[in-house]
This record gives C-alpha cells, sequence and structure tokens, in this order.
C-alpha cells in the first residue's frame, strides 16, 4: 500500500510542472516570417493580417522579413522553428509547389516540414501590354507574335514565379515564341513596362494602376472567374485557354508537429480577420480575392498543384541556384 502511494505522489509530482505551466495559446509575441522584401505583396498581405491578428488575439504581432532565395531562406527558418504557434510563415505558392521544382537542392521538405493553415487570398496574373503595341486583345497580340517570331519580349516578376510560368503557357498554348525578361518583383517589371524597356509583361495587380492611367493595357487575367477588382478584363478561360488558370496565393503555414488545437485556432482567427469588412475591403482593393480554407483543403491544393507546376517548370527550361 505505501508503495501505491509513493509512487501515486511522485506520478502527481511529476505531472505537476506540466499542468502547472501550460498556457493558453498565444501567451506572447507570434512572429509572422515573409521570405520576401519590405513593399512586396507577400509582405502587405502579412503586415495587414498581422495588425488585424493583433486586434483578435491581444498580443503583439510581428513581421518578420526573412529575404533570399526566391523565398527559400523565411520558408527555412519556419520550417526548423519550435512547433509551438509562436513561428507562422507567410508565404506564396513559390515556396511550397514551384521551388522544389527549380533547385536542385532544398533546405526544407514543403509539404514533410511545414503543416497548413489556410491558403488565405489569391490573387491572379495580369497580362500587360506598353501602348505602343498595336494589340487590344490576346488573340491580337498572338496574331503580333506570330509575324515576329522571337522578336517580342516579355517581361515577368522573376524567373520561375507563376507570372513567368503562365507566360510559357501562353506561348505553348497558342504556339508562339517571345523571349523572357526576368526581374526581381513587381515594382521592377512595372517599370521596365510602363518606360517601354519590355513592351509586353505578365504581373499581378501591382501594375494595375499603370495601366488604369493609360501607361498600360490591360488584355486579360488568368483564374477561373472575372476577379472582383477586375470585371472588366477578360479570363484566358473565356477567351479559349481553359489551360491558362494558375493565380498567386498566399497561404499560413507552421512548422510540422504543431499542436492541432493550436493549428485549428490560428486557422479560425485568420479565417475571421481576412472576413473582416475593413481587411476584406483592402485586400480586394489590391486585387486579392479571398480564399480562407480549412487546412484540410489547403493541404490538398498544394499537393495538386506540386505536379503541376513540376510539369511547367520543366518544361519552360527553368533553373535557379
Amino acid at each position: 500500500m505505501m508503495r501505491k502511494l509513493v509512487a501515486a505522489v511522485v506520478a502527481a509530482g511529476l505531472f505537476w510542472p506540466v499542468v502547472s505551466h501550460a498556457q493558453p495559446w498565444p501567451s506572447k509575441p507570434i512572429r509572422l516570417v515573409v521570405g520576401f522584401p519590405a513593399g512586396g505583396g507577400v509582405d502587405f498581405f502579412a503586415r495587414a493580417l498581422g495588425q488585424k491578428l493583433q486586434e483578435q488575439l491581444g498580443q503583439p504581432v510581428i513581421v518578420d522579413n526573412r529575404a533570399g532565395a526566391n523565398g527559400i531562406i523565411g520558408a527555412d527558418a519556419v520550417a526548423k522553428a519550435p512547433p509551438d504557434g509562436y513561428t507562422v510563415l507567410i508565404s506564396n505558392e513559390a515556396q511550397i509547389v514551384i521551388n522544389q521544382h527549380l533547385y536542385a537542392k532544398m533546405p526544407y521538405d514543403p509539404v514533410k516540414d511545414l503543416e497548413p493553415v489556410s491558403e488565405a487570398v489569391y490573387a491572379a496574373v495580369i497580362l500587360y501590354v506598353h501602348p505602343s503595341v498595336p494589340a487590344k486583345s490576346v488573340s491580337d497580340l498572338i496574331a503580333l507574335a506570330k509575324a515576329k517570331p522571337g522578336q517580342l519580349s516579355y517581361a515577368s516578376v522573376g524567373t520561375g514565379t507563376v507570372h513567368h510560368l503562365t507566360a510559357e503557357l501562353l506561348k505553348s498554348t497558342a504556339k508562339i515564341d517571345m523571349v523572357h525578361v526576368p526581374y526581381k518583383g513587381g515594382g521592377p517589371a512595372s517599370i521596365a513596362m510602363v518606360s517601354g524597356e519590355v513592351p509586353i509583361g505578365f504581373a499581378g495587380y501591382s501594375a494595375l494602376a499603370n495601366a488604369r492611367a493609360g501607361r498600360l493595357r490591360a488584355l486579360a487575367t488568368t483564374g477561373t472567374k472575372r476577379g472582383e477588382a477586375t470585371p472588366e478584363l477578360p479570363t484566358f478561360v473565356e477567351l479559349g485557354f481553359p489551360e491558362i488558370r494558375l493565380v498567386g496565393w498566399h497561404g499560413v503555414l507552421v512548422p510540422a508537429r504543431t499542436p492541432s488545437d493550436i493549428i485549428a485556432r490560428l486557422n479560425s482567427e485568420v479565417v475571421k480577420a481576412i472576413n473582416s469588412p475593413d481587411l476584406k475591403a483592402r485586400l480586394v482593393q489590391q486585387g486579392f480575392e479571398i480564399a480562407g480554407t480549412s487546412p484540410e483543403e489547403f493541404a490538398r491544393l498544394i499537393q495538386a498543384e506540386i505536379p503541376v507546376y513540376a510539369k511547367l517548370v520543366k518544361e519552360s527550361g527553368a533553373k535557379l541556384d
């Protein structure tokens, strides 16, 4: 009897520190890691989301820019962080479904080392031309490219991005030849297009203000439906190109082995934040569509897109070191 009593006391002593120190999540600041420089699309979304999460959770939410290697540095930092819900990756599609096909070596496995929380928002790719280009439609541009094979150049926001791969998909589908000129981000690509340095471009909504000011002409968008911010622009699907429906997205992920209750709470707070009237209005104004998926839905999206981008990257011949 005494031996059983002692064992019970020891067991209680061993478990007592765990119970007494357990704290509900979150009980300290949360770090949102962005693998890209400040001022870009992922950074804008992370800061807008972080502000709203801070209001909802009552804890500081800090954006930590870990730029470099097409987002790999930031994603790797999160993959190797403690799985406690306090280090969160705000990603784009490159870090999760594209980079492993572009780089010979990756320091993290995007499926095994990161746990999906939510595909938060997505945005279409837009085809732009400089006003000097005699093309008022996609069919006009295709005809022009066929008349001048290899003479037209197009800008993208970077090699291996969804923008670059959309262009390559149009080239192969329409059987045209254009020369790729990659830039480091939407800002430099927009400057090149507006100046006429590169007369055609595949970019996001960062260049839309220039189109609406007459400095560029927007011809079409990707995706399966017209964007909420661009109802006037047809989709490639509408124009007879059902294959061209790639979209960029921003997702929320945490280190693998993060407790399921923390993932569920974070998912709930993210979905609540992006659907709040004020933040949703800001996001839509910037060209984003609201997704707000469950962790399971996001995981299925990732699994579905990995082979799609593997094929596109291989066909494009794109490689990065």
